[in-house]
Order: structure tokens, then C-alpha cells, then sequence
């Protein structure tokens, strides 16, 4: 994998960078039920977080496989504090624009800390009936 710089377009002159998250409803649940202001911890079998820097990937995400696996998948967007996420290098995942960061599963309450506002979710994706 390379490591690419992040795209300009997602920080913000407020400091914060705007990262997406494809997710399906269980994982949604469980940020609703955080009041929209953090993630919950991984499962044992998933070692990593993994929040992505563009839109298309987490729709793509969301669509192709949250969908099939659970019948609906939502794309998120929320705020990090840019400083906090400098120690996260950007991750090429594939192609160009298949970027994402890697947070280990034990740093993601203080990557909750980082959160600036709240966790919104943009898209929704369902089976079609």
C-alpha cells in the first residue's frame, strides 16, 4: 500500500478534517446511541478502523457491500481535529481515490475524543423490495 497525502479538500479552515464512514444498521445503531458522537469499540475480529477521506468510496462501501450483507448501508460523515490525525498516514486501499485511515482498534476512544460536532449521515442505501 502507499501512502499518499490526504486530499486538500477534506480539511477545513476550522482546523478539522472531514472523513466518511460506509456502515451498515448495527454499527449505526450503536453511534445513535452515542448521541451521534462516537464510534463503538471493534469486535475481536476487526483490529482496525477504518474511516475513509472521499465520499465515492464510502458510497461505493455502502452500496456494494453493506447492502448485500445487511440490507441497508449508510454513509456518514463527521469532523476530526487535523493535528490529532496527522499520526494516521493516509492508506492507498486501491485505486486513486481509494483512501482511507488505519486507527488501530485500541486508540479508537481517543479517536472519539478528536470528533468535532456530530456524526451525520449523508446517504442511505436499502434492498430494493
Amino acid at each position: 500500500m502507499t501512502e499518499p497525502e490526504p486530499e486538500p479538500e477534506t480539511k477545513t479552515e476550522s482546523g478539522t478534517t472531514t472523513l466518511w464512514r460506509p456502515t451498515g444498521p448495527e454499527e449505526l445503531a450503536l453511534v445513535e446511541a452515542s448521541g451521534w458522537t462516537a464510534w463503538p469499540p471493534r469486535l475481536p475480529e476487526q483490529p482496525i478502523f477504518y474511516p475513509v477521506l472521499n465520499e465515492d468510496y464510502a458510497v461505493r462501501i455502502a452500496r456494494d457491500w453493506n447492502v448485500p450483507a445487511s440490507g441497508s448501508g449508510h454513509v456518514t460523515r463527521f469532523e476530526v481535529d487535523t493535528a490529532f490525525l496527522a499520526r494516521y498516514p493516509v492508506r492507498q486501499a486501491g485505486g486513486e481515490t481509494i483512501l482511507e485511515l488505519w486507527v488501530p482498534a485500541e486508540e479508537l476512544t481517543e479517536f472519539n475524543r478528536h470528533i468535532v460536532g456530530r456524526i451525520e449521515v449523508v446517504r442511505e442505501f436499502h434492498t430494493q423490495a
